[in-house]
């Protein structure tokens, strides 16, 4: 345990504190076991060492922050670990990266049986392994998905520049309104183009320089090492997810048609739409349909963009993403990342309908209402504008979700 202990002292100490997302208050701490999943690199571990700090400071022995890949594991086990905390006084037990622990679920569901007053916080980036684990915690866990970083947290990071979230509901009522207040502070058109690129991923606080290859070694490791172990990927076939995963960055989003993909690809049109599911469940890539009600694994989706825009630019670095692709992205991104859920409105209702109800296009400056005119519940989220006129709303507001 002193070696535990001495690791975390450091881990916590040397924590940077200047800026701590607005997430940490949508997870329950003090439930009994609580999960924090999200795509590799949008920063949990840090979020959890924060928390940390923030609330028990340095030098503390009543919480203790572990990874489950140390090599500490591999001769020592989490229950075991768990038991020598709780008999030194511990209560509050953080377990990163857990997902690289064998056994791990059937283990925390022991540690959550046997210890009654300990509060445990499990951490992982595999979300398919994670998936696969919560059958074993079913009723005992408090699940919550951490996404990478709104537009308005990287006017935080990128530029200092603090501006409160608002619920949607708030922004459809009150564009105008909301839309000066962040005009007061800062021109977002300055910075939207850069977030577009490279502000999803908190990577870029450490170096822009090679931004783009730690973006693409999450994805190779998705396919290459995630896939293969968790969904029976054949390893001969990672390069043609891959390839998959390319094509779709080049496409522009309308109709979609699998049998031109299984064709590209040379894959039968079972296995494209078996991949694509896979690829959504690791954050990739987000299949739309225009009705949620009915969706099975092998449903040919309505619509297919990438899961963000740093993905976009990610894959096609020799062409650049079409700019109706990109806005799509964006759009559907902080809205789901907001909790929001997001159905293809189809070619003549709409780009998209949010939570059943809501209908919006999406488009440039000049994008009009001609397409929703007899929706009753409908807007217009145009990329190029500062400001809101009436329910034409600039495409970066959205991006003040969460």
């Amino acid at each position: 345990m002193d070696k535990l202990f001495e690791r975390h002292d450091q881990i916590i100490r040397d924590v940077p504190m200047e800026h701590i997302r607005d997430f940490e208050e949508k997870i329950d701490w003090d439930a009994r076991l609580s999960m924090i999943k999200g795509p590799k690199g949008v920063g949990k571990s840090t979020l959890i060492q924060q928390h940390i700090r923030k609330v028990f400071g340095t030098g503390s022995r009543k919480a203790l922050y572990i990874s489950a890949d140390s090599g500490y594991f591999s001769t020592h086990s989490l229950m075991e670990t768990a038991e020598s905390f709780v008999r030194m006084g511990g209560t509050h037990l953080f377990i990163d990266e857990v997902h690289k622990y064998e056994g791990w679920s059937s283990e925390v569901k022991d540690i959550y049986d046997t210890f009654r007053s300990l509060k445990t916080v499990i951490s992982g980036s595999s979300l398919l392994q994670l998936n696969d684990g919560k059958a074993d915690l079913s009723r005992r866990v408090s699940e919550r998905t951490m996404p990478g970083l709104s537009f308005r947290e990287f006017l935080l990071f990128e530029a200092g520049i603090s501006l409160p979230a608002l619920s949607l509901n708030e922004l459809l009522q009150k564009p105008s309104e909301f839309c000066s207040s962040v005009l007061d502070a800062c021109h977002p058109l300055e910075f939207f183009p850069s977030y577009l690129k490279y502000g999803y991923y908190p990577f870029f606080l450490e170096s822009r320089k090679d931004y783009y290859s730690k973006v693409e070694n999450v994805v190779n490791y998705i396919i290459d090492v995630e896939l293969p172990r968790h969904r029976r990927l054949e390893v001969g076939n990672t390069r043609k997810a891959k390839a998959l995963l390319q094509v779709l960055s080049s496409m522009v989003p309308y109709e979609v048609d699998i049998a031109k993909l299984s064709r590209t690809i040379g894959i039968e049109r079972k296995t494209v739409l078996l991949y694509l599911t896979y690829l959504q469940e690791a954050n990739l890539i987000r299949r739309l349909f225009t009705n949620l009600d009915t969706i099975t694994d092998l449903q040919k989706p309505d619509k297919i963009l990438l899961d963000n825009t740093n993905l976009l630019y990610t894959l096609s670095p020799e062409i650049m993403p079409k700019t109706g692709t990109v806005r799509e992205t964006y759009f559907c991104n902080q809205i789901a990342s907001a909790g929001h859920t997001v159905e293809y409105g189809g070619l003549k209702t709409g780009d998209f309908r949010i939570d059943r109800n809501t209908v919006i296009e999406v488009g440039g400056p000049d994008k009009d209402f001609s397409q929703v005119k007899d929706e009753a519940d409908a807007y217009v989220a145009a990329d190029g504008i500062e400001a809101a006129t009436g329910r034409k709303l600039p495409l970066w507001a959205f991006g003040f979700l969460y």
